[in-house]
Formats: structure tokens, C-alpha cells, sequence
């Protein structure tokens, strides 16, 4: 039979142990660059649609979802002061690559649009910025939509 001290010591290293892996944990969810984000647990055209309402509480109008196939790489058609607007959304659970940036680039053009965005609820990989700033394409992230979504 183990003797009172010797379960006191247990008891008292599960609680040591335990408290060291609830601070880890605490210390990985502040640092982690991706914090839990309503639009994450979106399916795609859900998150177009999210994006769509967006824009239109933010000044734009005309704000039109294409039809999910034959887009021709732009997911919303938008206009804000004058200005036409072709949307690439991308939701994803890791950096949007230079495709999102060709997509919205050729969509562009192919709409007549004056802008190109690429909007997504993650971030961007370096090789997308330059492209996008070659290009000049805007790059809206997870940061631009968090401040725009003040719900």
C-alpha cells in the first residue's frame, strides 16, 4: 500500500505536469499566427458568399457572385466609387500560392475590371506577394478580413 506522502508527491507531480502542459498550450495559441476565424469552418461558396457580404457592408455594390464553374478565375464581380472589381476567394487552411494571383490577374482582364483581389481567410506565401505587387493585384488576408468582419 503506498503510503500518504508517497500519494500526496503523486498527486502533487500530475498537478505539476498538468499546469506545464496547460501553459504550453496557452503558449501555442498565442503565438500560432492563425487564431480561430468564423469564415475558417466555411465550405467554399460559403466563404464567397461571406466575402460578397463583406464587400457590400464595406461600400461596395453591384456585388455579384459568379457561378461556381466557368468563372473564368473570378469569384465576385463588385464595383466601389466608380471602380469595377474582379475577387478571387480562397479559403484555406495554408498560404495562397501564385495560382490565386494568376487566376484574379486573368480575370481581370477578362472581366474588364480595373482591380484584381485576391481575398482569403489565411496569408499570402512571399512568392504571391511579389507576384501580386509585379501585377498589382491586391492581396486582402486574414488580418483585412478580421477588420473588416466587426460583427
Amino acid at each position: 500500500m503506498i503510503s500518504f506522502m508517497s500519494q500526496t508527491a503523486v498527486i502533487v507531480a500530475l498537478l505539476l505536469g498538468g499546469g506545464v502542459l496547460v501553459l504550453a498550450f496557452i503558449f501555442f495559441l498565442r503565438t500560432k499566427r492563425l487564431k480561430p476565424f468564423g469564415p475558417d469552418d466555411l465550405e467554399g461558396h460559403d466563404f464567397e458568399l461571406y466575402c460578397a457580404q463583406l464587400l457590400n457592408e464595406h461600400g461596395f455594390y453591384d456585388v455579384h457572385v459568379t457561378p461556381g464553374s466557368r468563372d473564368f478565375g473570378a469569384d465576385i464581380l463588385c464595383f466601389r466609387d466608380g471602380v469595377s472589381y474582379a475577387v478571387q476567394c480562397k479559403r484555406y487552411d495554408h498560404p495562397v500560392g501564385i495560382f490565386a494571383v494568376q487566376e484574379v490577374y486573368a480575370a481581370r482582364d477578362y472581366y474588364d475590371c480595373m482591380v484584381g483581389v485576391v481575398m482569403t481567410n489565411s496569408e499570402f506565401t512571399q512568392p504571391a506577394e511579389k507576384m501580386a505587387e509585379k501585377l498589382r493585384i491586391l492581396l486582402w488576408d486574414r488580418s483585412v478580413l478580421q477588420d473588416m468582419d466587426v460583427r
